[in-house]
């Protein structure tokens, strides 16, 4: 597969680890760049993460559901961390959030000053902040306005498919990002056969082959209307082919998360070679 460029890195391949679980720990994020992955994103950074949250996972026939919210780890092990990454020319995207603007401004200046080379605000995450009913284009615009006024750093807004999806996009554009990611969760539930209530007591985060669909359509809107900064497609990732979906309608770049909670490396490598195959078909196909 050949090389691309996102968020102002040269990658091998389009293919990128989304932030999750998965990339909590330096060893993983490493492991699975040497798997194949183009680029990974870390965990996302907050100064003062939810401690009072029962955290878990749900595995669902067509996906999962996440009462997951952001790293536990001190910024402290985290900007150490970056400055590894950095010093060994790692693709490694920081994803950060704070609970304001100018916190998470500031954050990204500190993330800025250990080398790491680029940024994703995961702001919209919807299992904290009342399940982020209030996301607005202008919440969306302070965050990012904030963080373009303390780094010079790429970054990309990651955000939820959804009601205003658009108007949202565009104000991260406006305040400065250089791309968005889409999709982030969205709102989920089950019901457990053992007791007929609700999967970890609520609505919370789900992600997987079933919203597949919903984030290509939501895509192909944006870029109907429009909608020009680069996008990084995000859902239900299991396959070189749905790599390769995504790109057919917009996307620069795909990231793969929930599909990698079954056999992590295996899965990983399995995608990029799908992707890689399929992406040689198409150039002798056009040669």
């Amino acid at each position: 597969m050949s090389a691309a460029h996102v968020l102002g890195l040269r990658i091998r391949n389009t293919v990128i680890v989304g932030s999750g679980l998965l990339t909590d720990q330096e060893r993983n994020i490493r492991r699975l760049l040497e798997t194949g992955a183009g680029a990974v994103v870390t965990k996302t950074i907050h100064p003062s993460p939810p401690t009072d949250l029962d955290e878990r996972l749900v595995r669902l026939p067509t996906g999962m559901l996440n009462s997951t919210t952001y790293s536990k780890r001190p910024v402290a092990h985290w900007l150490a961390a970056l400055r590894s990454f950095a010093q060994d020319g790692l693709p490694v995207i920081a994803s950060v959030h704070a609970g304001s603007p100018e916190e998470l401004g500031t954050l990204a200046a500190e993330v800025q000053a250990t080398g790491c080379r680029a940024l994703e605000l995961g702001i919209s995450c919807l299992n904290e902040e009342a399940g982020l009913e209030e996301d607005t284009p202008d919440r969306v615009y302070a965050y990012a306005s904030a963080t373009r006024a303390r780094t010079s750093l790429p970054f990309s807004v990651k955000l939820a498919i959804g009601e205003g999806l658009a108007d949202r996009a565009r104000a991260a554009g406006e305040g400065g990002a250089d791309a968005v990611t889409v999709s982030d969760t969205i709102p989920g539930a089950a019901i457990s056969p053992a007791t007929g209530e609700l999967e970890l007591g609520g609505a919370f985060g789900y992600s997987g082959p079933g919203i597949k669909p919903l984030v290509l359509a939501a895509i192909w809107r944006l870029r109907a209307r429009g909608f020009g900064l680069p996008v990084l497609g995000c859902g239900g990732v299991a396959s070189g082919r749905d790599v390769a979906d995504y790109l057919a309608v917009g996307a620069e770049a795909v990231q793969v998360y929930t599909a990698l909670h079954t056999d992590m490396h295996a899965t990983l490598h399995r995608i990029v070679t799908e992707s890689a195959g399929i992406t040689a078909r198409a150039l002798e196909a056009t040669s």
